[in-house]
Parts: structure tokens; C-alpha cells; sequence
């Protein structure tokens, strides 16, 4: 009869593993954030050229859940410049200047190949 006997637990070496899987994880969305940014960039409308240098991206940890966020820094008087090229807004004088729908589009396809790089990685495990 043979036996074996283990003392001690893997503790070190799981936490090392799931290291490793976040830091993965985190390339993979540094990888897709940058290329966010740049479709972000082109896709936004150009007068100054001012709201489409100010995107940026974080990758924020919490609670187990890693998310990819855009965001852009172009605030005029407490208004999100993006957010009114994209929705539109009210002018001074009692008019309406129409929304243009820039943010969609640019992100929709990073997004869906985020979406099937993660799947491809999930299911080859």
C-alpha cells in the first residue's frame, strides 16, 4: 500500500496565482482603456480640440469587481463638455443645440472585442 501525507496548505502559492490573474486581467484592460482613449479622441467633435485631448481611462479595483472607466476632463463653469456634445444642451438665449451620439460609437467596438478576448479567455480554462 502506498500513502502520502501533506503538511501545510497552498496558501502562498493561490495567492500568488490570483495575483498573477489580476494582473492579466489589468493588461488586458490597460490594452483596451488606450484604445478607448484613441477612439474616444477621433470620434469626439472638434472645435478647440480641447474635450477630445482630455479623455482619459482609469482601471479601478473594489469589492473583487475590476472595472474599465472613461473619463473626460474637460469641465467648463461645472459642465462636462462630452457629456453636452453628446446629449445636448441649452443655450443662453432660450435655444436648444442638438446632441450628436459620438460616445456609442466610438467604444461599441472596443467593448464587443473586450467582450470575446474575455470569453475566449474564460472558456480555455
Amino acid at each position: 500500500m502506498v500513502s502520502f501525507t501533506q503538511h501545510g496548505d497552498f496558501k502562498k502559492l493561490s495567492r500568488y496565482f490570483e495575483r498573477l490573474k489580476e494582473t492579466v486581467k489589468i493588461g488586458i484592460l490597460d490594452k483596451y482603456g488606450k484604445a478607448g482613449v484613441e477612439a474616444l479622441s477621433s470620434a469626439t467633435p472638434k472645435d478647440s480640440g480641447k474635450t477630445a485631448e482630455s479623455w482619459t481611462y482609469e482601471i479601478k479595483r473594489q469589492n473583487g469587481v475590476v472595472s474599465l472607466n472613461f473619463l473626460n476632463s474637460n469641465i467648463n463653469e461645472g459642465v462636462p463638455i462630452a457629456i453636452i456634445l453628446q446629449y445636448g444642451h441649452g443655450t443662453g438665449t432660450g435655444g436648444w443645440v442638438e446632441g450628436r451620439d459620438y460616445i456609442n460609437p466610438a467604444v461599441r467596438p472596443i467593448f464587443d472585442k473586450l467582450a470575446s478576448d474575455a470569453w475566449k479567455e474564460i472558456t480555455s480554462l
